[in-house]
């Protein structure tokens, strides 16, 4: 989903803001103890376990306990590699990882213990809070590299964090759960337990966004004012809030519920899913979950704008995953994944006109007008391009197989989207004509114009050669929204997960000529960066924005090495199965 933070970087008023909750729940006895010392009161972490709750949980929910259902394989079951694929693979990996060195380096130099580094200044920015975000996330690629030694470089790091406290004094709890929270755990099971201290800070990080959830109806406080948390004033629930938001915590949550024994974490986060799963057909669309909900008073039904893309993506994402998670043993996971889809496949994937008469799908997004018409927005997001993958594990375990066709056609939409842009890299977001029939969809240079005339409803002019020679528009695109790209992992993502599905090749190949591409327009001497305009004729011109985000590191280039590492290297299929039986 989008990135959505609230700076706050002046020191001096970060120093006061923390003085401030230390002082006040040092009398009330809710801090750590301390030697009395106000200097102490900055030091010491909040024992968030401590501080009582205003809005106690009478009954908490279980983790499911059990033998676990059988999964599927998910994986194809891969043959011998002969050495002349092996070299190209070894080749292609090694290239992969001296791209991760060069921009770990950049952030090892510039930016370490802060959140990202600044490629083109040499700095860094802090919007995540001012806790290592990149270190944090990016723990399991390294681990995954066989970088022991900056692995454990990171650890030490990682032991001088306070996850209990923040510099941000608006806590965005989806993106410090995926990015701190997801981090540590991940890390954690990758290295089988062996590091104490990662589920330590798990725990205190999980105990601080705990906080967020004590609120009359126990849903959280998306964007959270920790101090006010702390503090044990009045809080509750937003009046609006984003469904990824709150849709997208239950992984880490629960996975943290099987590691401690501790089912507080599990019993927040099941409190949100057995409230889609009440109201997940009594929206404007059965099945789908608007972008924007209300968490105050529970409702999710009262909007009308659906999408897998932006804002929405992650929440559905996570049922197939909490499915596997949870051993197969909480069914509530697979009929929300599965009447999701059934309203997907009819309102929100549509193949697109393409100048190759390629048969693919895009996901767009769709809104109910005051009349009470579903009418679709055929946008193609660069964040819509995990749903592919989804769709593809989603297939293999509940037995869909006959999707599996669906999710290569998603995949290979995202992948029609990289190669229909001068420098072949997707846009954010961009626009096309969708085909109302699946099996009326020729090229013809008519349709498409009368698709840009279309979109051009608030510019200047409704020509569409002036449009395309203004907006530089390739054959097939109608509009482009967001020119950038940010450095996302969710076209390899999806490429990844269809590659150890199938075991198709040309998947390697495109994978390749997709990284080839990103590298050579987004390196700088420093590290990786953000571009602003993928539409440039020479990639190697494109303007580079002061901007790498860790999911670069934690995300996109953990799968280019995947992709290019044997088969058994994070297996789809023994993930799950060891998580589970480790909760047991």
């Amino acid at each position: 989903m989008g990135h959505f933070f609230r700076r706050f970087s002046a020191a001096c008023a970060v120093s006061v803001l923390l003085l401030l909750v230390y002082h006040q729940l040092a009398l009330r006895n809710e801090l750590l103890p301390t030697n009395g010392t106000s200097s102490s009161l900055i030091t010491h972490p909040v024992a968030w376990k401590d501080i009582p709750p205003r809005y106690p949980i009478p009954s908490m929910v279980p983790l499911p306990k059990g033998t676990p259902l059988p999964i599927p394989r998910i994986q194809h079951h891969f043959g011998v590699e002969t050495v002349y694929n092996k070299e190209k693979r070894l080749q292609r990996q090694a290239a992969v990882k001296e791209a991760f060195l060069h921009s770990w380096e950049g952030y090892k130099k510039h930016a370490w213990l802060q959140d990202e580094v600044t490629p083109l200044s040499a700095g860094y920015r802090n919007n995540f809070g001012n806790r290592g975000a990149t270190l944090v996330d990016a723990l399991d690629t390294l681990f995954i590299m066989d970088l022991h030694q900056d692995f454990n470089a990171a650890l030490a790091a990682i032991a001088k964090i306070d996850f209990s406290t923040t510099a941000e004094p608006v806590l965005n709890v989806f993106e410090t759960n995926i990015r701190y929270l997801g981090g540590l755990l991940s890390a954690h099971d990758l290295s089988d337990g062996k590091h104490r201290i990662l589920l330590e800070k798990a725990v205190q990080l999980g105990d601080m966004l705990y906080g967020a959830f004590d609120t009359p109806n126990h849903l959280p406080i998306t964007r959270w004012d920790w101090v006010n948390g702390a503090l044990r004033e009045d809080q509750e629930a937003p009046m609006s809030a984003l469904s990824a938001e709150l849709g997208s915590l239950s992984l880490e949550f629960t996975r943290l519920s099987q590691l401690t024994g501790d089912a507080k974490y599990y019993d927040a986060v099941q409190r949100i899913s057995n409230l889609i799963e009440a109201q997940q057909n009594n929206t404007a669309i059965p099945g789908l979950i608007p972008i924007t909900v209300s968490p105050v008073d529970g409702d999710l039904t009262g909007y009308k704008t659906f999408t897998f893309g932006a804002m929405s993506d992650s929440m559905y994402e996570y049922f197939p995953k909490e499915y596997m998670l949870l051993g197969g043993l909480e069914q509530q996971y697979r009929t929300l994944y599965e009447h999701a889809i059934e309203a997907g496949k009819k309102h929100l994937f549509f193949r697109p006109l393409t100048p190759q008469n390629q048969d693919i799908l895009i996901s767009g997004n769709v809104r109910m007008n005051s009349f009470g018409l579903v009418k679709l927005d055929p946008e193609a997001q660069h964040l819509s391009c995990f749903v592919g993958g989804m769709v593809g594990i989603a297939a293999k375990i509940f037995n869909r197989t006959e999707e599996l066709d669906v999710a290569r056609k998603l995949v290979d939409g995202c992948i029609w989207a990289y190669n229909s842009t001068p420098t072949n890299i997707m846009p954010e977001n961009f626009h096309v004509v969708p085909c109302d029939d699946p099996l009326d969809c020729e090229w013809s240079t008519e349709r498409w114009h009368d698709g840009i005339a279309d979109q051009a409803v608030s510019q200047s002019t409704n020509d569409p050669k002036q449009i395309i020679e203004e907006n530089a528009l390739q054959p097939g695109i109608t509009k482009i929204g967001d020119r950038r790209f940010m450095l996302r992992p969710e076209a390899i993502e999806s490429i990844f997960i269809l590659y150890r599905i199938t075991g198709d090749p040309t998947l390697r190949d495109t994978a390749w000529d997709m990284f080839t591409a990103i590298t050579n327009a987004t390196e700088t001497p420093i590290a990786h960066s953000a571009i602003e305009d993928v539409m440039v004729q020479n990639a190697t011109q494109t303007t580079k924005l002061d901007e790498c985000e860790s999911f670069w590191l934690a995300e996109t280039l953990k799968y280019f090495y995947l992709i290019f590492s044997e088969p058994d290297l994070v297996s789809l299929d023994d993930a799950h199965i060891e998580e589970f039986k480790a909760s047991n």
